[in-house]
């Protein structure tokens, strides 16, 4: 009773409204306020009842189209850069594929201010035309230089349209069926890169069979080649599916129309990147999944020494481990879309994110493979319920006019967090296992209670890994703790400063409160005099009046 929300209530309702500083004069035809959700009229078919609404569904066709392609280049850019610098292959694999990770530090916060600026779709259909014409002419490229400029341009299209149409996903589902929605893109994200493979795997013979009519020489008929074609039709495709979906426009302000504002847009850029460490949901969400993937990225580059010194099963063992990790993720998947409607979100997001450290800290413990096995699929279980419920928690939290910005954001922390994990996990694991040669000798083995164990650096590190995941849940707790004690604040353009005051003041309050505690307690009070009766108060003497 007391403070606890009614039954079925949802608790987090009331950081839905977000004060917005500077929008108030939007308040009233804010499109998302509250939003239509297109296609709740549709007939309940059976693509319906899955997908939420018809344009749910065929925005969902339309990233797998994204996805496949998106795959099938990645795959057709390393296997050109291979043959095109046979000497030094895997040096030229990697410089072309770190153009597609720079750029997420440079635009990816802008990309999000673009995303609530303009059309969205028309943005979307952009950058998949954009795209498509890269990807034509990326047959006829013959050095590095040209695929990493190529690789700059598809990555600064593709962080273009990733805001924009998770930004558009709540006008298109019921709010009740954004945990399925978010699942579904999951699926079709990464759930479409074996269809990839097996795709270019196929193309391998239809080159072969291309190369022997002459005509198709001029074209570039390789398997690379047919790869950047099927690649740029799969683009073009979503750019018509894109364009025949209906979504609200955004809402523009007065000051943009006829010019861009260059200062207006770092504003914007400020204001949503402000936001994310005021609003409690929003900073919960970026610290369990951003700071949560320092840990969980580096099972990556660590993962086939960890199977190969400390299980003993090699490559293979790699294999299986990220078979289960694969399974688990789908297994969460499925349990939040069956589940939905009956679990508290913020609770089992941040329970989610404690339980992958916790899962990643007992398989790095393990030392068969069936065992990590269980408990890197339990990781995946988790893994796979923080991201379909961290997207779905900011679906729900945040209104239209901030949605692209604060999901860039997310994709820029995501990104940086992986890159750190990727760089630091091989070097902190040769540091930890030089420093546990010389603790505990060549053998590496500490005995504790009579049990050997073997501690070389991939395991420290991994241990390390599965602490800071744990560290990252418990923070997502405190956030989502915090959100649910912050009333609704009304919509003034101090609002976001009101409230960074007000918890400013609670966390001072908090460092300071033991402190003072102790303070009272050193402290002698005065002895109390006993109290008189009440009706032999001795009343104080009236003001002598002044002589006449």
């Amino acid at each position: 009773m007391g403070g606890e929300p009614p039954p079925n209530v949802d608790p987090m309702a009331e950081q839905r409204q977000v004060p917005l500083p500077g929008l108030e004069h939007l308040a009233a035809d804010a499109p998302t306020e509250p939003a239509p959700v297109v296609g709740q009229g549709d007939k309940p078919g059976l693509h319906v009842r899955m997908f939420g609404s018809s344009q749910f569904f065929h925005l969902w066709l339309t990233q797998v189209a994204s996805s496949i392609g998106d795959w099938l280049g990645f795959l057709a850019i390393a296997a050109l850069a291979a043959s095109i610098s046979k000497n030094n292959a895997a040096a030229s694999v990697g410089l072309v594929m770190s153009a597609r990770i720079v750029p997420g530090f440079f635009l990816g916060p802008a990309s999000g201010v673009i995303a609530d600026r303009f059309d969205r779709k028309r943005v979307m259909v952009v950058c998949d035309i954009g795209r498509a014409s890269v990807l034509i002419f990326l047959p006829f490229v013959d050095s590095i230089g040209g695929l990493v400029v190529a690789s700059l341009l598809i990555e600064c299209f593709t962080l273009l349209w990733t805001p924009a149409k998770e930004a558009s996903v709540p006008h298109l589902v019921p709010p009740d069926h954004l945990t399925t929605a978010n699942s579904l893109s999951l699926v079709a994200a990464y759930g479409t890169m074996p269809i990839a493979a097996g795709l270019f795997s196929l193309l391998a013979g239809i080159s072969t069979q291309l190369s022997e009519i002459s005509a198709f020489d001029q074209l570039r008929t390789n398997q690379a080649g047919i790869a950047f074609y099927v690649d740029a039709a799969t683009f073009v495709l979503s750019a018509f599916m894109i364009s025949r979906l209906t979504l609200p426009a955004v809402a523009r302000r007065q000051s943009q129309e006829g010019r861009i504002d260059f200062g207006q847009a770092f504003h914007e850029l400020k204001e949503g990147w402000k936001f994310i460490f005021i609003n409690p949901v929003v900073r919960a969400v970026n610290v369990g999944l951003a700071t949560g993937l320092i840990g969980g990225a580096m099972l990556v580059p660590l993962g086939p020494v960890f199977s190969d010194e400390v299980l003993g099963a090699g490559a293979a063992g790699f294999g299986v481990l990220v078979l289960a990790l694969g399974v688990g993720v789908a297994v969460g998947v499925v349990l939040l879309s069956v589940f939905q409607r009956h679990i508290p979100k913020p609770h089992i997001f941040a329970m989610s994110v404690f339980g992958a450290g916790v899962s990643l800290l007992i398989a790095a413990s393990t030392s068969a493979l069936e065992f990590a096995c269980i408990f890197v699929g339990g990781l995946g279980v988790c893994a796979g319920s923080v991201y379909v419920l961290g997207f779905t928690l900011l679906h729900e939290s945040v209104d239209d006019e901030l949605r692209g910005r604060i999901f860039s954001a997310l994709y820029t922390l995501v990104r940086f967090c992986v890159l750190i994990a990727f760089v630091i996990g091989p070097f902190l694991s040769g540091a930890l296992d030089n420093l546990s040669t010389k603790a505990f000798g060549e053998s590496q083995t500490v005995s504790i209670a009579g049990v050997s164990i073997f501690v070389p650096g991939v395991r420290l590190t991994l241990w390390l890994a599965g602490l800071i995941i744990i560290g990252a849940g418990i923070l997502a707790t405190v956030s989502l703790r915090a959100a649910r004690s912050v009333a609704p604040t009304p919509r003034t353009s101090s609002a976001l400063d009101e409230l960074l005051l007000q918890e400013g003041a609670e966390l001072v309050s908090g460092l300071t409160g033991p402190i003072t505690e102790v303070r009272r307690s050193h402290a002698q009070p005065a002895p109390a005099e006993p109290p008189g009766p009440p009706d032999l108060a001795v009343a104080p003497d009236p003001p002598a009046e002044p002589d006449e």
